[in-house]
């Protein structure tokens, strides 16, 4: 996913309010800017960290420009969520993720119930099961290099298991695709220590034969890419 809109570089003053950033652009000048992130942002910012913001170019916006990534010193940081699911689009739709090869139909936002919709639903030929996938973004890094999700509490996200679980006793393949938006992180578990609820549903949506798949971001200042390279999960 290339950025198609203008991207600036700026350092970070602050992040508040869940939904605000203010942030310091090159010429001194001092702006907030939107951030799409509704989680707790732990590990992904901190005063004075380069950060990159996108032009909207949008006149009827409040806010202007949206905040895109952070850097840690060592890493971009991709803290927009709403980049993985476009990222998993793209690379399920040029057939660049192994688990999925197979399957040649991709619908994103398919409802699968009066008040849930699925993230991707991909349409099996013959015999093969038509699987379900929901995607989560993943930014939070513990001190052992292990990155986590949730880095809050996710009723939202313990919903979506619990969905997937009813689905795959159906008989739908199902699987949960986390996309991790910085490169270092070494391998993938629950953040039981904030949602315990979430780590034990994932693991008895593992136990019922949900697959997860935890995907290797790129992030440059051109853009995200996913990578088909799957790190290791610690249940």
């Amino acid at each position: 996913m290339k950025f198609d809109k203008p991207v600036l570089p700026a350092v970070m003053i602050k992040r508040y309010k869940r939904f605000l950033a203010d942030v310091r652009l090159e010429n001194g000048d001092e702006i907030t800017v939107h951030c799409a992130n509704s989680g707790s942002m732990k590990t992904c910012w901190g005063e004075d960290w380069p950060v990159l913001i996108q032009d909207s170019q949008n006149p009827k916006r409040k806010l202007q420009y949206t905040l895109e990534m952070t850097h840690n010193g060592d890493t971009w940081i991709g803290v927009n969520t709403q980049v993985p699911n476009q990222i998993v689009k793209e690379a399920l739709k040029a057939k660049k993720l192994s688990p999925f090869l197979d399957y040649d139909s991709v619908r994103p936002e398919v409802k699968i119930s009066d008040k849930s919709r699925i993230d991707f639903y991909l349409d099996g030929v013959g015999d093969q099961p038509d699987c379900l996938i929901e995607v989560k973004n993943v930014t939070l890094l513990e001190e052992d290099g292990c990155v986590s999700f949730p880095d809050a509490v996710s009723t939202r996200g313990q919903k979506h298991l619990q969905e997937l679980m009813d689905f795959k006793q159906k008989g739908y393949r199902c699987a949960m695709v986390y996309t991790v938006q910085r490169s270092d992180g070494q391998s993938f578990r629950p953040a039981e220590e904030i949602d315990p609820r979430y780590a034990q549903l994932l693991r008895e949506a593992v136990e019922q034969g949900v697959e997860v798949y935890v995907f290797q971001a790129s992030l440059s200042e051109e853009g995200v890419e996913l990578l088909d390279k799957c790190l290791p999960v610690k249940l």
